[in-house]
């Protein structure tokens, strides 16, 4: 597909969930029946290979097989896309990067460089070399809260200045007040801002753009039709986000502060409470999986709180 500006990055991209059997390896037959799904719902885009997807756990013959089964679909469907090359060695990000440069996404993610907290200097050599390797392809980064180096908007501005082909920023730790958002929107010119998708609504209705959303991974359908009630009906719109606030609140948040889940069983989970694909329950070894017999309960609860996703 076209390389994506940061103005056809925006609204609610869902994420591909890494499909699991009970051991944890890739089922590809799963995979590939939950991107059908995905493209039914009709998303603003999808993008494979972030935390969700597990892209630090995969070897090169994983990545490449999971980056191919997405790009033929979505090619096919006319569904905008993004690949991950995302790794905490700057190496490997580099080769994942020259491996799938021909299946011509809409753009890639990439991480900072994430042993060493990298200087902002050292952001923009590896962002350079990044973007010149991927030629036209667009760049988004990824700069996740648990990130050794977290970034703040006036340094967006300054690798977007360096990195021209830099058209986005996917952000999930930060303030999200007025103040913040003037900041944003001093800094972010030629930008594409998304943030966590439980905030979406208020977030849209401030200045950013969209959402990889986490909130899709409970059901990518509901997700796309509350994005699409924020350009009608806002109000409505964030009326749902605050109970969508207190689903998380209340019954995925505590798996994470109380009971020490990594995130992305999170997001895993909530696939498995709202039914619309079978991805398995299994992250791969060696982070701990949210048992599967507990979605039921949280099934129930929710159902009360935001029916409009079940």
């Amino acid at each position: 597909m076209k390389p994506l500006s940061s103005v056809e990055i925006f609204g609610n991209w869902a994420t591909l969930l890494l499909a699991t059997n009970s051991n944890g390896d890739i089922d590809y037959s799963k995979l590939s029946d939950e991107i059908d799904i995905l493209i039914s719902s009709h998303p603003n885009g999808i993008y494979s290979n972030g935390t969700a997807g597990e892209f630090y756990s995969q070897t090169e013959e994983e990545f490449l097989k999971t980056s191919e089964l997405l790009a033929t679909k979505c090619e096919k469907a006319g569904i905008p896309f993004q690949i991950g090359v995302s790794h905490m060695s700057p190496q490997i990000s580099f080769e994942r990067l020259k491996m799938i440069k021909y299946l011509q996404p809409g753009a890639v993610q990439v991480i900072l460089p994430d042993w060493f907290p990298p200087t902002l200097q050292e952001c923009t050599i590896f962002l350079k070399k990044m973007a010149e390797e991927a030629g036209n392809i667009s760049l988004v980064l990824y700069n996740p809260p648990h990130a050794k180096k977290k970034l703040q908007p006036a340094e967006w501005a300054i690798l977007k200045k360096q990195v021209p082909s830099l058209m986005g920023v996917k952000i999930f730790d930060y303030n999200s007040d007025k103040l913040w958002y003037e900041s944003v929107r001093e800094n972010s010119e030629g930008l594409s801002v998304f943030i966590p998708g439980h905030n979406l609504a208020t977030g849209i209705k401030l200045g950013a753009q969209g959402a990889y959303s986490n909130v899709a991974c409970l059901n990518p359908f509901a997700a796309q039709k509350w994005f699409n009630q924020m350009q009608s009906d806002m109000n409505s719109a964030l009326e749902l986000e605050k109970r969508i606030k207190q689903f998380m609140n209340e019954l995925i948040e505590p798996f994470i502060t109380k009971q020490f889940f990594p995130n992305h069983a999170c997001d895993r989970f909530m696939a498995t409470v709202g039914g619309w694909a079978d991805v398995g329950a299994n992250l791969r070894w060696p982070y701990k999986s949210i048992p599967e017999e507990l979605a039921e309960p949280v099934r129930r609860k929710a159902l009360e709180i935001i029916p409009e996703f079940f």
